[in-house]
């Protein structure tokens, strides 16, 4: 298991294209970062010899690469110019289950209807027990099911009517796209958890989860879903170039709070997300990292003429490690950015490695270092996070093989210590390496291997991020502070009717 918190999905969306199934493989290609156990495509049009609308869909488990590895899917299958995708990251026992490959697709007295989900609802249990109580049966262990039992349970005669029924009884963290036979809806949650961007091409609006899958279509990024909006795209939206859009209110007592985690290290540096490009935010964070913990206070015996390296543990640090070595060498302090840590992008997921080194094994495969980088030299290594330890552990004893004269670890987030309830997956708290070292950095830096470890606050997070970012939400820090800004039934499993 990769030492690295996941995100569960990735969305995609267009509406009125010629091209909308090929653009939504190239949008989820681009998502790919956000879930690789299975992904999905489906496209809505009316067949004229059956004459009604159909929802023709592929999905499987796999990279959107092997899964549309047949050009053939984009030209008999999944034909239409309106669709949506998704690409899902699971926990282990879900991932087995075909079932829980989205996107989902139901036929039901209003029209055909799919759905493609990204984050948690925080009451899934209470809604999973109502329906239980009424004899529902459920095909999957996704939360995603239960919305659309909400919407064919719903009262309202339109279909619209129904799909806003079902999403005012919903709580959580979600993004979601929604296609009908007439309509492409996009959805933030009131406190907008997940990044959600609205973007056009060739006069069609598409969404995305991030703007990088904008970028690999030509599409132009126009604005993000405000938490709480629900966007509407049929074609009077599209010849009037105005989408009708309605609103979600928020939980009593709760305020906007944008996962934080996202800027840290889910999103792409290529992407915008909550309104500001990722590559700025990261740098800031780096720079904060330099003024919270200054080269010449964490190594030993500081020296100009021996120049420390800071590298990254690349990608995701990368330009944190830039940010670090720029803001220290503005205060005087000599060092250098460079690369010390080479990454193998052709290691797959199932990369096997049978033995009692398996996980060692997996990380020399995925990383390599620079020897003539890092010999003789003070090196700071700057990463993103440290979950449980021990990729860092592994990675420090390849760097102690090149004889640096000292190694520093760096980590441009505060120490994870709690559950997320709001879409990452994080192991058990107990298994956090912060929590089993009562986060004292001493301790832990002895664990994985290091002069010293040093972590960026949570207060100098959250600082460097609104100073990048004058957005007017608020930001959720929970992984790291344990404060909750939407109620949670905690003891709760996401996948706890699983069936094996």
């Amino acid at each position: 298991m990769s030492d690295k918190p996941h995100d569960y999905c990735g969305i995609f969306g267009v509406f009125s294209h010629p091209d909308a199934a090929l653009l939504t493989y190239y949008g989820l290609h681009a998502l790919q970062h956000r879930g690789q156990e299975s992904c999905g495509i489906v496209t809505s049009y009316f067949d004229e010899k059956k004459g009604r609308d159909v929802m023709p869909m592929h999905k499987d488990f796999g990279l959107v690469l092997s899964v549309f590895d047949d050009s053939k899917i984009f030209k008999r299958e999944l034909k239409g110019e309106n669709s949506i995708g998704h690409n899902r990251y699971s926990t282990s026992g879900s991932s087995k289950n075909p079932a829980n490959i989205q996107p989902f697709r139901v036929h039901h007295k209003n029209g055909n209807l799919a759905i493609g989900h990204n984050g948690n609802l925080t009451n899934a249990r209470e809604l999973r027990d109502r329906f239980r109580e009424e004899g529902v049966l459920f095909q999957s262990t996704s939360d995603t099911e239960l919305i659309l039992h909400l919407i064919s349970h719903s009262r309202e005669k339109s279909q619209m009517g129904q799909i806003l029924d079902a999403l005012h009884q919903i709580e959580g963290a979600y993004c979601l796209v929604i296609l009908t036979d007439d309509k492409l809806i996009a959805v933030r949650d009131p406190n907008g958890f997940r990044p959600l961007a609205l973007g056009k091409i060739d006069g069609a609006y598409t969404v995305a989860s991030e703007t990088c899958a904008f970028d690999i279509i030509g599409a132009e990024y126009i604005r993000d879903i405000e938490p709480g909006e629900v966007i509407v795209i049929d074609r009077e939206a599209t010849e009037n170039q105005k989408p009708v859009s309605y609103s979600l209110d928020k939980q009593e007592g709760t305020d906007s709070s944008q996962c934080i985690f996202e800027y840290v290290y889910f999103s792409r540096p290529d992407s915008k997300i909550f309104g500001e490009n990722v590559d700025k935010i990261r740098r800031n964070l780096g720079k904060h990292l330099a003024k919270e913990h200054p080269l010449d206070k964490i190594i030993k015996n500081y020296d100009a003429d021996k120049k420390p390296i800071v590298i990254s543990v690349p990608d995701s640090s990368n330009t944190a490690a830039i940010g670090y070595a720029h803001e220290s060498q503005k205060a005087g302090l000599e060092c250098k950015y460079d690369i010390g840590l080479i990454r193998n992008h052709y290691v797959g997921r199932t990369f096997i490695s049978p033995g009692q080194k398996s996980r060692e094994q997996k990380v020399r495969t995925k990383f390599n270092t620079v020897k003539g980088v890092l010999e003789g030299r003070p090196v700071i290594i700057v990463d993103d996070s440290i979950v449980r330890g021990t990729t860092s552990r592994y990675l420090v004893e390849m760097i102690r093989a090149a004889n640096p004269l000292e190694i520093h670890f760096l980590v441009s987030s505060p120490p994870i210590t709690h559950p997320c309830f709001y879409g990452m997956d994080f192991p058990d708290p107990e298994e956090l390496i912060a929590n089993r070292f009562n986060r004292d950095p001493v301790a832990i830096a002895e664990e994985i291997g290091v002069d010293s470890v040093c972590y960026l606050s949570a207060e100098g997070l959250v600082e460097a991020v609104k100073e990048s970012n004058d957005s007017h939400h608020g930001y959720c820090t929970a992984c790291f502070t344990g404060d909750y800004p939407v109620p949670v039934e905690f003891g709760s499993e996401k996948e706890e009717n699983e069936i094996v």
